[in-house]
């Protein structure tokens, strides 16, 4: 699922692209994406005419801010509404141009050779096969479309009123990682008193937001701490430590355009850099670059924790 880094890259780009465009019409082959409204012609009357003014992130979610078309503005104004798109497990955002395939002229390539919707042109970063999995799309007023690509079809959508969208329990969350509020001092305001274990208290969204499985074991292991420690037995060095590590991790992450181990590519198809830089996450049996010891695995929740049984030890 993508994270923060993966998203925070996502909005980026999204800026760069659609801001200013309005939205003509939506298409879509899987209407259980609709959250609210819940069908696809209520919510197409939800978004089309409406132009695009911002683009923003909150946790996990991609916010975009559209202002309502001449014929709906009122003397006083119309409030704007809020397009919500959770990505979920394998979706991610692209923009660029498609064409159905029947209209699309010849692909030699046999992975696309299936798909409905094809890139046109038919080259570059876009044509990725992990992008090929169009589900959803937005249609903007310059001829390109906004797309959502999403193999397991687990993303959602809503829209409403900006108000309404905001104060929802979608947006019930934690502390922002990246926000200038993020001081030391709110983050052990937040943890005091918990037992939770660490690696799952970091991925509870309603305490801290757009944490999840790949950038808690990156920060634990940074930290030198065992993702199974309740969270009542690590000193406050070490909680020091943790906080730091947030910060560093999810700030190189970002950098680096997040981590496309599977499915998640930026809204230009491509892949994101920070895979090179990752220590424990799905390195079971490589040696650790700070002792040699062989990185291990456990369960927890249902989840994968990997680390490193020397420098991140029980006691």
């Amino acid at each position: 699922m993508p994270e923060l880094p993966e998203v925070e890259t996502t909005v980026r780009g999204l800026k760069k692209e659609i801001i200013g465009r309005k939205i003509i019409n939506v298409w879509t082959d899987w209407p259980n994406y609709f959250k609210k409204p819940t069908t696809k012609t209520a919510f197409s009357k939800c978004v089309v005419g409406w132009k695009i003014e911002d683009v923003y992130r909150k946790g996990k979610n991609v916010l975009i801010e559209l202002s309502p078309p001449a014929s709906k503005q009122t003397r006083h104004g119309a409030g704007n509404k809020i397009l919500l798109i959770h990505q979920k497990m394998s979706g991610h955002l692209l923009v660029g141009k498609w064409r159905i395939k029947s209209e699309a002229g010849r692909v030699d390539d046999e992975k696309w050779k299936n798909e409905k919707w094809i890139p046109s042109p038919f080259r570059g970063t876009i044509t990725d096969p992990r992008n090929r999995f169009i589900r959803l799309i937005f249609f903007l007023d310059d001829g390109r479309i906004l797309a959502l690509s999403d193999l397991r079809r687990f993303a959602k959508v809503l829209c409403g009123t900006k108000d309404r969208i905001l104060n929802s329990s979608h947006l019930k969350l934690g502390l922002n990682p990246l926000g200038t509020d993020f001081s030391f001092e709110k983050f052990k305001e937040v943890i005091k008193g918990k037992k939770a274990r660490i690696k799952t208290f970091l991925m509870n969204q309603s305490v801290i937001s757009g944490i999840g499985n790949i950038y808690s074991d990156e920060m634990l292991w940074k930290a030198g701490i065992y993702p199974l420690t309740p969270i009542n037995e690590i000193d406050n060095r070490k909680l020091r430590d943790l906080y730091e590590a947030i910060k560093s991790v999810l700030k190189k992450a970002v950098k680096l355009r997040g981590t496309s181990i599977d499915d998640y590519r930026d809204s230009k198809g491509r892949k994101g850099k920070y895979e090179r830089e990752l220590i424990v996450y799905q390195r079971d049996g490589e040696p650790c670059p700070r002792c040699g010891e062989k990185i291990k695995k456990t369960k927890i929740g249902g989840r994968t924790a990997r680390f490193c049984p020397k420098c991140q030890s029980k006691n």
